[in-house]
């Protein structure tokens, strides 16, 4: 449905959305890209494409503003990455024109105790090359039942990621639905990233340690019980405001994308962007959760707030 172009006239929602005029060009240069390849897959490949996947890479972004996405492909999550996927022109084509510099990696979280691929990752990127970067995934679907090797991936983050421009904590979403191994096994780091290390690795501490620097989300598929051991670990690695759980799995990409635009001060493009795809009953469900917390700490807000209001907890300034 969502496509590079400005052409918004097939959404199916009862506003009307334009996107900014400044990034136009930007937009028609990944539009006739997107021609040129043809229609967009996730599916029917036998594995990712293991060149550009592979994270023993260092990647960098020299954008103020990186964002890294990183979606569970393991069988439990279904279809849902692919619903995540399929929108990205979406997400990229919003989130540039409000901050035009914005380059996003995308990684694939499996399972290093059952997996062939349990952690893929792209560079940074913009535009249409995000399309050739994320086609090269692959949502290999394995993994048990639970946990998953989330903490591989936040040690990666630690060690191969570098963003020295970001003038703010910069977003980390992660979409998943259960817990992570609590350790992280030295010969899966060692045999995955590539790095040397002395024993295992407490994988609470290494989410601790990245959510010093990323304003790091757990976006929870609506499964299980809220308070259940899956909100208890992640919890304790991320802190408990900072689990967002999800009520509609197919506006999954909308909840982060707010989440994000709120903190960039632009909630309410976005909302006029939703209403031109959606209803205004489904515009104010999304709306409301994310107008409940703080975008950075995740602390609540009082429902009184209004106007230029600062978080009492973390002092961010947002515009309710």
């Amino acid at each position: 449905m969502y496509s590079w172009d400005e052409d918004t006239s097939k959404w199916y929602g009862s506003g009307k959305y334009a996107y900014a005029p400044a990034a136009a060009p930007a937009r028609v240069d990944s539009a006739e890209r997107a021609k040129a390849a043809g229609p967009r897959t996730y599916q029917g490949k036998s594995g990712p494409n293991e060149k550009i996947i592979d994270p023993k890479k260092i990647i960098r972004s020299e954008s103020k503003n990186p964002i890294i996405v990183a979606i569970d492909v393991t069988g439990s999550m279904a279809r849902w990455p692919f619903e995540i996927f399929d929108r990205l022109p979406l997400l990229y084509n919003t989130l540039s024109q409000y901050r035009p510099d914005v380059e996003i990696c995308f990684a694939a979280i499996g399972d290093a105790g059952v997996d062939r691929w349990p952690l893929q990752v792209t560079t940074f990127a913009s535009g249409f090359d995000l399309e050739q970067l994320l086609g090269s995934l692959y949502g290999e679907g394995g993994g048990g039942d639970a946990p998953e090797s989330y903490g591989l991936f936040a040690h990666w983050v630690n060690t191969h990621v570098q963003v020295p421009n970001a003038e703010e904590p910069p977003f980390l979403i992660v979409f998943g639905d259960v817990t992570m191994h609590p350790v992280i096994a030295r010969g899966q780091i060692e045999h995955y990233l590539g790095d040397r290390v002395n024993g295992d690795i407490d994988a609470i501490k290494t989410w601790q340690q990245l959510s010093q620097k990323w304003n790091t989300w757990f976006m929870r598929r609506p499964t299980g019980k809220r308070g259940d051991q899956v909100d208890v670990q992640w919890g304790k690695a991320i802190g408990e405001q900072k689990i967002f759980h999800i009520e509609d799995e197919q506006r999954a990409v909308d909840y982060a994308m707010g989440m994000i635009a709120r903190s960039w001060g632009y909630f309410g493009d976005f909302q006029e962007n939703m209403r031109a795809r959606q209803d205004e009953k489904k515009v104010e469900q999304i709306s409301k959760p994310i107008e409940m917390i703080c975008p950075r700490c995740g602390a609540p807000i009082p429902v009184s707030a209004g106007g230029m209001f600062k978080c009492g907890f973390c002092g961010t300034t947002l515009k309710l």
